[in-house]
């Protein structure tokens, strides 16, 4: 067994994951890995210098703070153990092209700000609202979008929420009348996907193929034909809604679009509240 030890003065947890990802290269499972953060004195990197010594291990640290980066270092050589550094050359070359020392203050850097709690909010949310579910709460939604089967629906929901933004989605069925909530919405909130009927066809079969089921009506050109003629029966319903013709595009092309037809720029999809 090898053992590497991951120190900071703030969590560790950039060290340790740099570290992590470092032994994904090697085909080993015998590194035994520890972390201590929230390390601060002169007596604490002894302890785990010490500890190194005991194991013939080594350590990575991502100190902010200088003087500590210089007790570990020297520790490390007094008792030949080696410390690699992964914080002190990035934070001197940082200096150096910005003119400024750093701040050195452990624990600045929070991965679970309020971006990043939003976007789980709304990632939350669109797994709710996904396929008309919980349609009864559509107003919540800040971006809904309506389409028939296999227009890219979910997955166009699930990248818009990863960037923030609450999704919902109805499909539109043949035949089915949509929730009328859904016609109560205000104006720049509901974008209609459409497809050419050849390529949605298409899409249907290689669906129906991949989960092994028989396709029947659901792909057949005709009955694909008549299921977009009434989702553009459904759309005219509400001539306000934009349209996404999502035949040829990526999901991030997509994204974009259904962003810019709503009255809304891509830099609001890394906003912060």
């Amino acid at each position: 067994m090898y053992y590497i030890y991951a120190a900071s003065d703030a969590t560790g947890t950039t060290a340790e994951r740099v570290l992590r990802a470092a032994l994904t290269q090697f085909e080993t499972s015998q590194v035994s890995i520890t972390r201590y953060g929230g390390v601060r004195s002169p007596e604490k990197i002894s302890e785990i210098v010490h500890e190194a010594t005991q194991s013939d291990g080594f350590i990575v640290h991502t100190f902010v703070s200088e003087e500590l980066r210089r007790i570990i270092l020297k520790e490390g050589r007094v008792h030949n153990v080696a410390t690699i550094d992964l914080m002190g050359p990035l934070l001197a070359r940082l200096s150096e092209l910005l003119a400024t020392p750093p701040r050195a203050e452990p624990g600045l850097f929070n991965p679970f700000d309020a971006s990043y709690m939003q976007r789980i909010e709304a990632i939350d949310f669109s797994v709710r609202h996904d396929d008309g579910r919980n349609f009864h709460e559509l107003d919540w939604a800040e971006i809904v979008l309506v389409g028939v089967s296999r227009t890219s629906k979910t997955p166009l929901s699930i990248y818009l929420a990863n960037r923030g933004w609450k999704v919902a989605n109805v499909p539109i069925a043949l035949g089915v009348e949509p929730p009328k909530e859904l016609f109560g919405l205000p104006r720049r909130r509901v974008v209609g996907l459409i497809v050419r009927v050849e390529r949605l066809s298409d899409l249907r079969k290689a669906r129906a193929a991949h989960i092994g089921t028989q396709a029947h009506g659901y792909a057949d050109l005709d009955y694909v034909r008549k299921e977009m003629e009434y989702a553009y029966q459904v759309f005219e319903r509400r001539k306000d809604w934009p349209l996404v013709d999502v035949t040829t595009k990526s999901i991030e092309e997509s994204a974009v679009e259904v962003v810019a037809l709503l009255g809304r720029s891509m830099d609001e999809l890394e906003r912060s509240p």
